[in-house]
């Protein structure tokens, strides 16, 4: 439980024994705020609106005293819990199963879209007393008749501002018009809209309104700072900040479905373990992610503000705003996802020169003010690289293989008259798979174009003949390329991924041996016939960075 109230303790706020038994069999003593302060009024049977940011307790501080009043011998729906997303529902789900586990014959249905009906019609039949569902799914089930809500005494809208933002607006009203007029409501948000006030006018009225005072606009247990950054230099940026900083999990928020693709990719190509969460990852492949991201086997994720709602995972230590939100709500949301259960956590938003106007609205909003922060410089990278280098050293020393590896490195050495040390530094440069230890400075952007144009290295658009038909994904095309052409990380740029095409930015002088190489690549079984992009043109060698800029494909974010 988090930021407890102080001299409060659970055994006095009235709640039914056995409840109060499952807090003291997992050391739970003092309530949060928002858990002290709504607990009493649900307890008597009144409404109650919190305020209240998410990761301060607020799903304890309905479910409990809702399950210290339901009639288990009713086997009807009782109890209705609207969430904005799929993994909220399974939390909350989890945690009236859990804080009931001593009301012998609970039963709690999570309904969600992703899951089949027939699971969820069998439990319904068979008699559920709490059903935790998405507003999409209720009202499907409200239209094949299949819930029945004419029992209900309890209705609980979480993280309400969410739902309304997602475009649940009209769902929540229909369900809400519904239920019984004798039921009692419960309502928690981040933010207040006006939206939410006519919702608590009509189905609430008199409701005990509820403020966390020790919350202000964002979370308390949340370092907030800023990092003035142009466009150009924001992928080298995260960089050196992914480098530096002490994270756990980490969440990097985009404003399109394109750029979580674009960024995911650019950040793996760069030896970290990131993946994009978007509106078009299918829900299965979107629980493994997040499952991922909670059990350690995967570090960052790029994702949209819709596909990061209602995500709820401890490990995550920071947000990084790589694209600063528009708006102040956006905001509170996304660095939400971090500082959960008491935790402390990090949050960073990148500001370009013309974006300081949206800094200064979050900062008036919310009444705080974010930290400046100043870019990691290639000295900090490199000490943390070899303080890495080191500590990756001791570890290997403790190794059951040390002992084979010694005896071929003092093999080798003898054999070749050269000396330990050199031979230790050679496997050293082996693991480091042609990447160098150490980096340089970031060039200014201003003169990219021209800086890649001198160099002799740009990189220049080419065409591939697979693309989102063939179901191919930037990791595959990157795969393909570097084994079958031996291209480096450093020879890829943007790959924006066609229907029946794909252009992917490689160095404009590729060799005739690499171009030999790529003659018969395939990939998904498609000979790839990788050529010069030569754009809407019909003759003439292919664009150059310091022509004509592409013009970007539109993608809903």
């Amino acid at each position: 439980m988090s930021e407890s109230n102080d001299g409060i303790k659970f055994d006095e706020l009235g709640l039914d024994p056995r409840v109060e038994k499952v807090l003291k069999d997992v050391g739970y003593e003092s309530p949060s705020a928002i858990q002290a302060e709504a607990i009493p009024p649900l307890l008597d049977g009144q409404h109650v609106v919190g305020l209240a940011q998410t990761g301060t307790g607020k799903t304890a501080a309905f479910a409990l005293p809702i399950l210290s009043r339901i009639d288990i011998s009713e086997a009807s729906p009782q109890v209705l819990v609207l969430a904005p997303t799929r993994e909220l529902a399974l939390q909350v789900s989890e945690a009236f199963g859990r804080y009931g586990s001593h009301l012998k014959g609970l039963h709690v249905l999570p309904v969600y879209g992703g899951q089949g009906y027939g699971v969820q019609l069998s439990a319904l039949r068979r008699g559920v007393h709490v059903v935790v569902g998405t507003p999409g799914r209720i009202m499907d089930h409200l239209e094949k008749g299949t819930l029945d809500l004419s029992g209900l005494r309890f209705v609980v809208l979480d993280e309400a501002d969410e739902m309304l933002n997602m475009g649940f607006a009209e769902d929540v009203e229909t369900i809400l018009a519904r239920t019984p007029e004798g039921k009692q409501l419960a309502l928690f948000s981040a933010t207040m809209p006006s939206q939410i006030r006519r919702i608590i006018k009509r189905y609430a009225p008199g409701a005990t309104e509820i403020t966390v005072k020790s919350s202000q606009g964002t979370a308390t247990n949340v370092k907030q700072r800023y990092l003035k950054v142009p466009h150009p230099r924001k992928v080298d940026a995260l960089t050196r900040i992914l480098e530096v900083e002490n994270f756990d999990g980490m969440i990097v928020f985009v404003r399109t479905k394109h750029a979580t693709e674009e960024l995911a990719e650019r950040l793996r190509a760069r030896g970290f373990a990131a993946t994009a969460l978007n509106g078009d990852v299918a829900q299965a492949q979107r629980e493994r992610t997040i499952d991922q991201l909670r059990k350690g086997k995967l570090d960052i994720l790029v994702a949209t503000d819709v596909a990061a709602r209602g995500l709820d995972v401890e490990r995550v230590s920071h947000v990084i705003n790589y694209d600063i939100p528009t708006d102040t709500e956006s905001y509170v949301h996304r660095i939400g996802r971090t500082g959960r259960a008491g935790r402390s956590g990090d949050a960073i938003s990148f500001v370009t020169p013309r974006e300081n106007y949206l800094l200064r609205s979050i900062e008036k909003a919310n009444r705080t003010t974010l930290e400046q922060m100043q870019l990691p410089t290639v000295e900090d990278v490199n000490a943390f690289r070899v303080t890495k280098f080191t500590e990756a050293i001791s570890q290997a020393l403790g190794d059951s293989q040390l002992g084979v590896f010694r005896e071929l490195v003092e093999t080798y050495a003898a054999e070749h008259d050269v000396p330990v040390a050199d031979v230790a530094a050679a496997v050293a440069v082996l693991a480091q798979d042609g990447e160098p230890l150490f980096i340089e400075d970031m060039p200014e952007p201003a003169p990219e174009r021209r800086e890649r144009r001198e160099s002799g290295s740009n990189l220049v658009p080419w065409k591939i003949q697979v693309g989102k038909r063939h179901r191919v994904e930037p990791r595959m095309i990157v795969g393909a390329l570097a084994n079958e052409g031996g291209l480096k990380r450093s020879d890829f740029g943007r790959i924006d991924i066609k229907p029946a095409f794909t252009v992917v930015e490689l160095p404009a002088d590729l060799s005739q041996e690499t171009l030999a190489k790529l003659a018969d690549t395939r990939i998904s079984g498609i000979l790839i016939d990788l050529q010069p992009d030569r754009g809407p043109r019909r003759s003439g060698p292919p664009r150059h960075h310091d022509g004509p800029p592409h013009k970007k494909p539109r993608h809903k974010g």
